[in-house]
């Protein structure tokens, strides 16, 4: 079994970007490489060739492998529905909602499951990169662990601690998650590497030094920022980022407190002709704004409250009247509608929710989750669409006799009267170079010379070379062997 894990010594240090760079490095080695995370915290999920969900960044990770994301690259997925709750996902499929106190008593049965993808994974394959998920220096959470040390002792699987050394203290982080985590843990860790360093890295030599003459690890590497990362799909709603201001058709997308699925946003960010404007909680609408977007949300009657605590729906109403277009994409297609209603609480107490009255649609919720890959036709252009559903509720009304798209034949989606106000199941559509060039020339931004695919392909290669250039990957490769 040849596999290599790396760990953080703090939460957002780096580890996905890092191992999708190494999967990358050891791909273009001829290795028959595969990424794998025991346990993941995300509402931005992937759906897999073999019918499940996976956190979005092991996806990005597959697609540096140059496989197909599966349910064993990411075996158990936490999906936060409210403050103190998530869905459980394990190897692909809802298990159970579970409040944060009672999920420590689901974890030895899923460290069952983690094992077993993992070692479906090692033994079609030559390698295996894990990455962990906060920190081993979390030891309150140590009791029961599938996420870091629990699953790296139980696999053995040697460890790489990441240090993030743009947020101050980089040697405290690794020096002190040494002095904190158990003796057996710390005998995991073969080594470090820093990342995110600015300017010359010679700068950090000495602290280098420290670092290692401290805890007895070799050091790997100092990996400077890594300047394109934008260019990658993001996980975390945290990192979305709004795309430079200056002359571009403007594009709003509202960042609803449980966003979810907003890969949506990507390749609008890459276009060079759109100015991408995620609308942070406080902030209005922009006036200049000419399509704003309703993204998913693992939440829809909770975020329809966020959004009128906003007062975003006032908003919307004012941009809609002075000709404005709206896309709402799954919740946010739900929210535009007369009513969302919960009658057997799937997503919260059971109850109905007024929405935005924006489409002539109604949404009730249930249990069963659409999850799927589709094949679509735009409605008004004939253009193909691929992308993907995953969602529960089932919406219809009288805009639906305005489909968005059809799949399979079947109507999908709805569009209003004005035609100005468009909802949709179908994720990804905007990854469809034709099909986002059609929409931005309808909205008078000069898009379609980008190719959205080519470009993510590009990066993961520049990703490759930036690892290749500044660590010690024959090095890492060596500890996995």
């Amino acid at each position: 079994m040849t596999a290599l894990m790396l760990q953080g010594a703090g939460s957002n240090v780096g580890k996905s970007m890092l191992v999708a760079g190494l999967c990358r490095a050891a791909r273009r080695r001829g290795m028959r490489v595969a990424p794998f995370k025991p346990q993941n915290m995300s509402n931005n999920a992937a759906v897999t060739v073999d019918g499940g969900e996976i956190g979005r960044a092991q996806a990005l990770q597959a697609l540096a492998c140059g496989l197909e994301p599966m349910t064993d690259m990411n075996p158990v997925l936490l999906k936060p529905e409210s403050e103190t709750g998530a869905q459980v996902i394990v190897q692909g499929r809802r298990l159970t909602t579970a409040r944060a106190r009672d999920y420590a008593a689901l974890k030895p049965q899923l460290m069952a499951s983690v094992l077993e993808s993992f070692e479906r994974l090692a033994a079609a394959h030559d390698l295996v990169i894990v990455e962990g998920a906060g920190s081993p220096a979390e030891v309150n959470l140590r009791k029961g662990d599938i996420a870091n040390m629990g699953f790296a002792r139980a696999a053995r699987v040697p460890v790489v601690l990441i240090g993030d050394i743009d947020r101050g203290g980089v040697i405290a982080q690794i020096v002190g998650t040494q002095a904190v985590i158990d003796p057996e843990d710390a005998a995991c860790i073969r080594g470090f590497v820093i990342n995110k360093f600015r300017g010359d890295p010679r700068l950090f030599d000495d602290g280098y030094a420290i670092i290692a003459a401290r805890t007895d690890w070799p050091g790997f590497g100092v990996l400077p920022w890594f300047s394109e990362a934008h260019r990658l799909p993001a996980e975390d709603a945290l990192d979305l980022r709004s795309g430079p201001a200056g002359g571009g058709v403007v594009i709003a997308c509202l960042a609803l407190s449980r966003i979810a699925n907003f890969d949506d946003l990507d390749p609008l960010a890459a276009e060079p002709g759109v100015e991408l404007v995620m609308v942070r909680p406080g902030a209005p609408i922009p006036a200049e704004a000419r399509l704003v977007i309703l993204p998913g949300s693992k939440s829809t009657r909770a975020d329809l409250a966020f959004l009128r605590a906003q007062g975003w729906d006032i908003d919307l109403r004012a941009h809609w009247r002075r000709g404005g277009h709206v896309l709402g994409i799954c919740g946010g297609y739900q929210m535009l509608g007369r009513t969302v209603c919960d009658p057997e609480g799937i997503e919260g107490p059971a109850g109905e929710e007024a929405g935005l009255g924006l489409l002539d649609v109604a949404t009730e919720m249930r249990a069963d989750k659409q999850l799927s890959r589709v094949a679509a036709v735009h409605a008004a252009s004939g253009l193909p669409i691929t992308g993907y559903e995953i969602h529960m509720g089932v919406t219809d009304g009288p805009d639906r006799v305005r489909p968005f798209a059809h799949v399979a034949g079947a109507p999908e989606g709805a569009v209003s009267a004005c035609g100005r106000v468009t909802g949709s199941y179908l994720h990804g559509m905007f990854a469809c170079d034709a099909f986002r060039a059609h929409v931005l020339a309808g909205l008078g931004a000069p898009g379609g010379g980008v190719d959205y695919t080519a470009g993510v392909e590009a990066t993961l290669d520049a990703l490759a070379d930036h690892v290749e250039a500044h660590l010690d990957v024959e090095g890492l490769l060596a500890l996995a062997r």
